[in-house]
């Protein structure tokens, strides 16, 4: 082997054997995960799919990215764009542990295209992260 290969092979070797950095929300089985420029949620509701007219909960895992902190504080809500409303209950939230949250009160009273809004407050404003749901 050539001298100059064998840094080259070491530093391989080193970071194939490191570990690989912790996944937002990992420990959440069948979490949906969304991105903002500074933000990664991995949530999962129970029941895992969300009825129509019935009420459900969320369980979340906020996350910083970049350096950023983890939300000390995180907002749950809906709205449905093609009817211009949004639920017909506020939801509640309660911070678990730093960076993890568990939402109750949402209701999805009917069918069709859903946005769940996870809303993280920061200096005197706030980053939404949105994910799509349609329900049937």
């Amino acid at each position: 082997m050539k001298p100059f290969t064998r840094p080259v092979v070491a530093a391989l070797l080193i970071a194939a054997s490191a570990p690989a950095a912790a996944v937002c929300g990992s420990q959440l089985r069948g979490a949906q995960r969304i991105e903002s420029a500074n933000y990664e949620v991995a949530y999962r509701t129970q029941p895992a799919k969300i009825p129509v007219g019935k009420h459900f909960t969320i369980d979340a895992i906020a996350c910083g990215k970049g350096g950023v902190a983890a939300p000390s504080a995180l907002a749950v809500d809906a709205f449905m764009p093609d009817h211009g409303h949004g639920m017909n209950y506020k939801a509640t939230v309660k911070k678990i542990a730093n960076g993890q949250f568990h939402a109750e009160g949402l209701m999805f009273h009917m069918p069709g295209r859903w946005e769940l809004y996870f809303d993280v407050p920061t200096e005197g404003k706030t980053e939404r992260l949105v994910h799509n749901i349609v329900l049937e």
